[in-house]
């Protein structure tokens, strides 16, 4: 027979991982790099920007136009990888405790 109680414990642990979780986001620091590494973007597990470094070399071409590209493209890979790795972090923050549920997404919980 169906636990109701016991589900509802489980479900109160899972809000608690889940808020932890989403609480230790801040701490997942994803770099990408643009221009062979010309350019480097830091953003946390919260898609936050935290650093941007850009070697001297791109100030010597006097280019903005490529500055701003490359910017753009450092700052867009490390936000996808910044997207991975704090699904990762929720994944297993509620391993164990739910059940692989087909279609059951905790996505939209970032």
């Amino acid at each position: 027979m169906f636990d109701m109680m016991k589900m509802m414990g489980k479900m109160k642990e899972v809000q608690v991982k889940i808020k932890e979780a989403q609480e230790n986001l801040v701490h997942i620091k994803v770099t990408g790099e643009s221009g062979g590494g010309m350019v480097r973007v830091t953003v946390n597990g919260k898609k936050q920007l935290v650093k941007i470094e850009i070697e001297d070399d791109i100030f010597d071409k006097n280019d903005k136009e490529l500055m701003q590209d490359l910017v753009v493209a450092a700052t867009n890979k490390a936000i996808e990888e910044a997207e991975i790795r704090a699904k990762e972090e929720l994944k297993k923050s509620t391993q164990g405790i739910l059940p692989d549920i087909p279609g059951f997404d905790l996505n939209n919980l970032m």
